[in-house]
């Protein structure tokens, strides 16, 4: 598995700001948390999701990828802090 984290710039309280996803060595999402500006949070599995949030169907793109988007400011993170957050919502 591999974890990342995704800050979005866009300025609406509608769509997160920031997106942690874990990635399978298919590169499909397994997990993910939207984190919204106004704090509130969801997330999504292969068994649930919440009101805004779900699994991609598609790939997911590298990292540098999704660099290429000015909007988007996109990391690697640990495992451990991806549970962290996790364990959050």
């Amino acid at each position: 598995m591999r974890y990342v984290r995704v800050i979005w710039t866009i300025n609406n309280p509608a769509e997160p700001c920031e997106i942690l996803t874990e990635i399978d060595e298919l590169n499909m999402e397994t997990r993910k948390v939207h984190r919204y500006p106004d704090g509130h949070r969801e997330r999504a599995d292969a068994q649930n999701n919440d009101v805004d949030t779900e699994l991609s169907y598609e790939p997911f793109p590298s990292i540098d990828e999704i660099n290429q988007d000015p909007q988007f400011d996109a990391s690697a993170m640990s495992q451990d802090d991806f549970e962290s957050e996790w364990a959050k919502t």
